[in-house]
């Protein structure tokens, strides 16, 4: 690697340390080049304030776990995230001219900005982070200020050792994120976030306090009026993503309390998979096929695939399939007509809106049909800055 002739030590100030656990079987790559390990460092959370240092210095400091702070000459411009959770949160902030890459453009999806008033992100024009693995090299080309990405999901998800968090946090710029989609993974001892405390640290990090303020009362709005029109029992529901198109299995992804199961969280539906004692597949969980699922017959089944799927694709390839297949056309969901599409993994302020929307007109149709739940206007003025709008 070509010596820099600046680096990011001229622009940062300050890291936190970052916490070190054993490797877990991830999405495969390799960070290169480094052998060393975390196996013991640790770190205790910094403070929470965000305020400027104790001397009085004019520095951006940010904290969260695990690096704890983080300081910064200036608010960093630009950056990029490895989940798209965070990257629909420095949309939603008006930070979209800053985001430079993602880690899997398919599970990203922008797509659903094009129903918001002046505001799309064509993910195209985005770096793919993983290219048959996640290496050092697109960090340094890519030469961003920040980094929105938990290293520990670095370490035990894309195989790079702590060595390679050192060198890229010293000669390129800081990681500053916690991983909060799930709350499954085992090497994670630390603190987790909601949606929105995570979204009120990307806020911090950004200097965005009065867009923060801005969704997180809107969201409140929308959701209760959401829980207000709930009916008083409602079903047990499967999270299932297909093994293959058309389906003959699934794999598991339970309800639980990571950011992405906000929409099922307010919709107070029950986990049919947990109930069973079925392993969530991030946690190594196995796939179940429809016999599977038969012993269990959920009263609906939302099914998640990435990328931008149309009601014709799905009702093709995974309603029909399944109404037409011998077992599992015996499903109550399928019998039923309560099998729906069930989002994507990653979602942020804005995404969330939308999935919180579908899931509701996919488990009620008769309360909320094909009801807009959220006011499209106005997410786009809090983006673009229009708080009085």
């Amino acid at each position: 690697m070509a010596e820099r002739t600046r680096t990011r030590r001229d622009y940062l100030l300050g890291t936190g340390a970052v916490v070190g656990s054993g490797l877990l079987a991830g999405c495969g790559g390799s960070g290169g080049g480094s052998t060393t390990t975390g196996d013991g460092a640790t770190t205790t959370e910094a403070s929470e304030s965000g305020e400027p240092d104790a001397d009085g210095d004019d520095t951006h400091t940010v904290s969260m776990a695990p690096v704890g702070d983080v300081a910064f000459e200036d608010v960093p411009e630009t950056w990029f995230p490895y989940t798209a959770d965070y990257a629909d949160m420095g949309v939603a902030l008006g930070r979209a001219d800053g985001l430079e890459a993602i880690g899997v453009r398919a599970r990203y999806a922008a797509y659903y900005y094009d129903e918001i008033p002046e505001l799309s992100l064509d993910t195209e024009d985005l770096t793919q982070l993983y290219q048959d693995g996640t290496g050092k090299e697109v960090f340094y080309s890519l030469d961003a200020d920040v980094h929105v990405i938990d290293p520990n999901f670095m370490v035990n998800r894309l195989q790079w050792n702590q060595s390679d968090i050192a060198e890229v946090r010293e000669n390129v710029a800081p990681f500053f994120g916690n991983t909060v989609f799930t709350r499954v993974y085992d090497w994670h001892d630390y603190r987790y976030y909601s949606l929105y405390e995570a979204f009120e640290k990307m806020a911090e990090l950004f200097d965005e306090r009065e867009r923060y303020e801005a969704f997180s009362a809107y969201h409140d709005e929308v959701v209760a009026d959401v829980k207000d029109r709930l009916p008083a029992s409602t079903p047990d529901i499967a999270l299932l993503y297909p093994a293959g198109i058309p389906p003959e299995s699934f794999y598991p992804y339970l309800l639980g309390d990571g950011t992405q199961s906000e929409q099922w969280q307010t919709l107070e539906v029950g986990d049919a998979l947990a109930q069973n004692d079925v392993t969530d597949a991030q946690a190594g969980g196995a796939t179940l096929d429809y016999e599977a699922l038969l012993d269990i017959d959920p009263d609906a089944i939302a099914v998640r695939i990435q990328g931008e799927i149309t009601d014709a694709y799905f009702q093709e390839n995974i309603v029909a399939h399944m109404e037409q297949h011998e077992v599992a056309s015996e499903l109550t969901a399928v019998q039923e007509g309560r099998v729906f599409y069930g989002g994507h993994t990653y979602q942020g302020p804005i995404i969330h809106l939308f999935h919180l929307e579908q899931a509701a007109r996919g488990l009620y149709p008769d309360e909320f049909g094909g009801e807009q739940l959220f006011d499209r206007q106005r997410v786009a003025d809090i983006v673009a800055g229009e708080l009085d709008a």
